[in-house]
């Protein structure tokens, strides 16, 4: 199972293996106080990218398409958390407001392609 948390809202055992997958660290978040197992810069957009985003210079519509072009080169990383969530339950952790349109979204659903 692949879920999708802020980084925000409180851990419970139910996320599993809690992976942060934002390329900076949470505004206002201690690191000690995140709960997480691993910080997975590699999956997260480029800085380029998420950039142009939250400008507006590119919709989300774009922004997907883009992501998913950046995540191929990525391939490894992917299937390695692919294992995990094989073992337990996954959840990629993000600081975005936005809880409907953000990369943890595209990321979930970039792995969960790379099981079918």
């Amino acid at each position: 199972m692949i879920q999708c948390k802020r980084v925000y809202d409180p851990a419970c055992a139910e996320d599993g293996y809690r992976v942060l997958v934002d390329r900076l660290w949470p505004r206002g978040v201690k690191k000690e106080a995140l709960h997480n197992d691993e910080w997975c810069k590699t999956l997260s957009p480029s800085a380029a990218l998420r950039k142009a985003f939250h400008s507006e210079a590119i919709d989300f519509s774009t922004f997907c398409q883009q992501y998913r072009e950046e995540l191929k080169q990525n391939r490894e990383e992917g299937e390695r958390l692919i294992q995990r969530a094989q073992q337990q339950p996954l959840t990629l952790l993000y600081a975005a407001k936005n809880t409907r349109q953000n990369h943890a979204l595209v990321l979930a659903e970039w792995l969960r392609s790379l099981t079918a």
